[in-house]
């Protein structure tokens, strides 16, 4: 078990100021989220920072919208990050569920709430993709990928589920997961649970813990992390664990060497679990 540093952690940041806090708070690599930063779409210049900081690429995630250069379709980005990873030697691309429909945002009297739209041709064709030619793009290709679960969305005072297949039962039809822990958290679920559940299907995991805020430092939240991580370890898991974090907890703006200081002590906490084994 590995621990490796999402580029989208910092994606205010430049790719190669990413690469070298990663390497200086000793990380085993990285994973590179693709997005609107041309950098995250140029293999050579991808290799070349990996080759500087000794940070190996370890997993792609697909963009979560169109970016300059890509296709527009979700299938089409998937197939893009695929051909990255395998350029950079990466094991795993990651990508999103299919939404359940499109929203807009309404506003009665101050509150706030959600309104379905019809559901998006781009969306009808992934969800197609997904249950059907999904599985002939993962046998052209030793790149695993991997459906990530995606986390509750709250309006008038309830839990929204806006993507397709996102309950636990709903998503073990798929044989390889991203499971994201604060995602789990925003759900009321906790992560060595649903891992137990889906174990044999877990292939990469989103770290981060849940404090009423999405994608906190792993020793900071309501997420046993400690127990999950421990789980894992018994269960010989030999994937890689990225810290997926948002630029606030990890301290983006604040001089480098705080931000690496946050960095090594979540890494500190993530191997004393992975060895205090379950």
């Amino acid at each position: 078990m590995q621990f490796i540093f999402s580029t989208g952690s910092l994606y205010t940041y430049g790719i190669d100021r990413c690469f070298a806090l990663a390497a200086e708070a000793g990380f085993d690599g990285i994973e590179l989220m693709v997005d609107q930063r041309w950098d995250t779409r140029q293999p050579d210049y991808l290799l070349g920072l990996v080759a500087q900081f000794k940070q190996p690429v370890r997993a792609v995630h697909s963009p979560f919208w169109a970016v300059p250069g890509w296709p527009a379709d979700e299938v089409g980005r998937i197939n893009e990050a695929v051909k990255l990873a395998e350029v950079l030697g990466a094991g795993v691309v990651i990508h999103h569920l299919p939404l359940r429909g499109d929203w807009v945002w309404a506003e009665i009297g101050g509150v706030r709430f959600p309104l379905p739209l019809p559901l998006e041709g781009r969306q009808r064709a992934y969800r197609r993709w997904l249950l059907g030619d999904y599985f002939v793009r993962q046998a052209q290709t030793k790149v695993q990928l991997c459906i990530e679960n995606m986390p509750a969305r709250r309006a008038l005072g309830r839990a929204w589920n806006a993507h397709q297949w996102n309950r636990v039962a709903e998503i073990a039809r798929f044989a390889a997961l991203t499971l994201d822990t604060t995602h789990l958290g925003t759900w009321g679920l906790e992560p060595s649970v649903v891992y137990a559940r889906l174990k044999g299907r877990v292939r990469h995991v989103h770290l981060s813990n849940f404090d009423g805020r999405e994608h906190r430092l792993p020793e900071h939240g309501h997420l046993a992390l400690d127990r999950l991580l421990a789980h894992m370890a018994g269960d010989g898991y030999d994937g890689v664990i990225t810290l997926e974090l948002h630029p606030d907890a990890v301290g983006a703006g604040e001089p480098d060497e705080q931000i690496v200081a946050r960095l090594r002590e979540s890494l500190a906490h993530c191997r004393a679990w992975r060895e205090a084994v379950d």
